[in-house]
Formats: structure tokens, sequence, C-alpha cells
């Protein structure tokens, strides 16, 4: 029965190499999010400092840039394990009991979340964008729809990352043996974040 069920978790583990790719490459070249943050920051005290300018337009830039940067890597840090955890209890757990919290995790408390706030994340984002909401600083930035659809991306792309390690920790815990070595579960199990 389990040989029948190869095909199927191959393609699984397929299928969540690719969610991983997908959602680093995201987490990587949102990371440069933080270099656009420090040079508004920059400019924003040069100004306020030296020129005794002060811009609200750069403020709100200042914590979209921030909102950006936090909510396009959320997904990318968890799957280097980057989360928190109770580290004087989790390093007492074998392997296998670490990837069964993980999956009872996923499955309890991180999947049934970022649904939730994909639809009513979503709604928000849409409500806003129909209204044209703009800042609340008469000065400020205009289309706060925008912020409003990362917040929806974020979470969106942090799902995914819960889903492909689901069927990694599922593979590893009911696969055969020699899957649940591709599994590649180390994010899992490792005490520390993995490199990136």
């Amino acid at each position: 029965m389990i040989r029948q069920m190869d095909p199927y978790m191959q393609r699984l583990l397929k299928f969540s190499d690719a969610l991983n790719t997908f959602v680093d490459r995201v987490g990587r070249l949102a990371a440069w999010l933080a270099v656009a943050m420090m040079l508004v920051i920059l400019t924003d005290v040069i100004l306020r400092r030296y020129f005794i300018i002060g811009s609200t337009k750069l403020q709100d830039l200042e914590w979209h840039l921030h909102g950006g940067l936090f909510l396009l890597c959320l997904g990318f840090g968890y799957l280097r394990g980057a989360h928190v955890r109770i580290e004087l209890v989790w390093e007492r757990f074998s392997q296998r009991t670490k990837v069964a919290i993980e999956a009872l995790g996923c499955l309890l408390f991180l999947l049934p979340y970022c649904a939730a706030i994909l639809k009513f994340g979503f709604d928000y984002a849409e409500m806003s964008y129909l209204n044209q909401e703009v800042s609340a600083s008469s000065t400020g930035l205009p289309m706060r729809w925008i912020i409003k659809f990362v917040l929806v991306a974020g979470f969106g792309i942090l799902a995914m990352a819960g889903v492909a390690t689901l069927i990694r920790a599922l593979i590893f815990l009911f696969g055969p043996a020699h899957l649940r070595e591709a599994a590649r579960i180390e994010a899992i199990t490792d005490d520390t974040p993995q490199a990136v």
C-alpha cells in the first residue's frame, strides 16, 4: 500500500519544493525593502535635523516599507525556523516529536490563522481600495489600500510556507524511509535558524 503511494508522495514533495522556492525568492526580494527603508529614514532624519523640513509622506513611507518587509518575509523566516520556540522544552524532544508538534501546529494554528487573515484581510483591503482610502494625515501618502493588500499577500506567503512544512512533516512521519530523507525537515528540528 505504501509503495503504491510513493508517486503521490514524490509529487507532494515536488509541490512542497516549488512552494519553498517561491517563498524563498519572495523573501529574498522583499529583504531589499530594508535598504529602501534605511534610505528613507536617513533622508527623513537629515531633512529634519539639518534643514528643519518634516515630511509626513516620508514617515508614512517608512512604516509602509517596514510593514512590507515584515509581512513579505514572514514565510521566509518560518521556513528557516526563525520563529519563536520555547528552546528549554524544544531541545529535549526527539526529532520525531518535534516534527509531530510542528505538523499539529500547522494544522491547528498556523493555517487556520492564515485562512482567517486572508478572508477578512482581503475584505479589509478591498474596502480600502473601493473607498480610495488615504493617509489619516492630509499631507500623507495616498492609496492606503496598497499596504493592506501587502498584508494579505504576506499571510498568503506564510500559508504557502505552512503548507510546504506540513507536507514535509507528514511525509517524514508517515512516509516510507527513503522519502523521509528527501523531506529535509532540518528547519523544524534544528535548534538554531538556518543560514540565509
